[in-house]
């Protein structure tokens, strides 16, 4: 049979055309809940076999490159288009489980052209950072987080499910061993891209009976090298993200590929990114590839923190868990950040349209932001909808009263200067 190698940085793994899932029932399955939506959880194809094998870091063997690559300069720095020394591989097949995991020279990985992967989207990711902190101090940000989803959204593709624990060993001695890339200039730092596929090779759609999880390093500089910079949105109505009882609560390749057309026509139109709007009452669900906040007041003058709830149609973001904690923790006094307003309210809730514009009108719409792993937090300017723009309110830095601490905070405890339990430790 020929192989044909992929480099596995390809578009092609992180982006594939989107494909319908059929939703997979079972006598044993019992009912998850993602916000109010029901959906199959704990059907994995361990749990059908009934050996469960899991990544064993014991048996983790790493064999280094002959050839290191000179490091880039940190200034030039573009987002996945530098990739570190090396890269983490784990195997996995329905008759024996997860294979050793192997540390080894980044390389191309060799796919049948009948891989259903190829065909049928099986394959996700994930997209997490490691931080270098003014102590030389190498942590990982809530990466647990990131390793509940990615089993959630292996569920979701009846991909084989693992201990987050153990692959997140695996992945700090991988960062361990390319610990040079991680740069030392402030707000950079080295992304990391979990990705796990289906590697069978047969045009039949079954679940998956051989998988690869890989893991790649990529040095990244600041989002925003010369200061925050609001955004302008589109509010897409031609298209539609993810609907209920589909994929879009999970990270899945199939997820991102179909976005790439309204975020063109978005572009063309003169704004930097989409809103995506669902439902003929247009609701707000996200922002591009972030997750949206919302901040308005009520009649009475407090302030609401809004962000639309996980109903199966909203990716769980960790930055988006993340501002919740950190307000809400404000809010009960378990730890108050400086600047952010004493009287405010978190909620998860639906909001529209009709409210934004609303509030804006009558003067209390204070600010609007996405949230993600790329940004943290992205101001938003204006939205473009039904012909006309939406100014939203922004401050001098760019950002809003409820941003500016919540950015503040997050990105304290990331390099280190704020001390938080969220940091892993890699290596010091």
């Amino acid at each position: 049979m020929s192989f044909s190698p992929l480099c596995p940085r390809l578009t092609l793994l992180h982006f594939v055309r989107l494909t319908q899932t059929r939703t997979v029932t079972c006598s044993s399955v019992h009912a998850g809940v993602i916000g109010n939506r029901h959906m199959s959880q704990g059907i994995t194809r361990d749990s059908v076999r009934g050996k469960p094998v899991d990544i064993e870091p014991s048996r983790l063997t790493v064999t280094k490159t002959t050839s290191p690559k000179e490091l880039p300069p940190s200034e030039g720095l573009i987002f996945g288009e530098t990739f570190s020394d090396h890269m983490l591989r784990i195997p996995w097949t329905d008759a024996t489980g997860w294979g050793a995991p192997s540390i080894v020279p980044f390389s191309t990985i060799n796919l049948c052209p009948g891989t259903t992967m190829l065909h049928y989207a099986q394959s996700l990711f994930e997209g997490m950072k490691a931080y270098r902190h003014a102590d030389d101090t190498v942590t990982l940000f809530r990466p647990e987080m990131n390793m509940k989803r990615m089993n959630t959204s292996a569920q979701r593709l009846l991909l084989p499910t693992f201990s987050s624990d153990s692959l997140i060993e695996c992945i700090k001695a991988l960062i361990a061993v390319d610990r040079r890339w991680i740069p030392k200039e402030p707000g950079h730092s080295l992304y990391i891209r979990p990705t796990l596929i289906a590697t069978n090779s047969t045009l039949a759609i079954a679940p998956p009976k051989e998988a690869l999880l890989f893991v790649i390093a990529c040095p990244v500089g600041p989002y925003y090298p010369q200061g925050f910079k609001p955004v302008p949105l589109y509010g897409t109505t031609e298209y539609t993200r993810a609907a209920p009882g589909g994929i879009g609560a999970y990270k899945l390749a199939a997820n991102y590929g179909p976005c790439i057309i309204a975020q063109k026509c978005a572009a063309n139109w003169g704004y930097t990114q989409n809103l995506w709007l669902h439902g003929p009452e247009h609701w707000l669900t996200e922002a591009g590839m972030m997750n949206l906040f919302v901040v308005i007041k009520d009649s009475g003058g407090v302030t609401e923190l809004i962000t639309p709830p996980l109903d199966g149609m909203i990716l769980p973001g960790v930055t988006r868990d993340s501002v919740l904690v950190l307000a809400r923790n404000h809010v009960s006094g378990v730890k108050c950040l400086r600047g952010l307003p004493d009287a405010i309210k978190v909620s998860e809730r639906p909001i529209n349209m009709g409210e934004i514009i609303q509030s804006s009108k009558e003067g209390r719409l204070v600010e609007l932001f996405g949230t993600g792993t790329a940004a943290i937090i992205t101001p938003v300017e204006r939205i473009g909808y039904n012909g006309g723009d939406i100014m939203i309110p922004t401050g001098e830095d760019g950002m809003g009263p409820v941003s500016r601490p919540l950015w503040t905070e997050l990105v304290g405890i990331q390099t280190g200067a704020v001390k938080s339990d969220w940091n892993h430790v890699v290596s010091k």
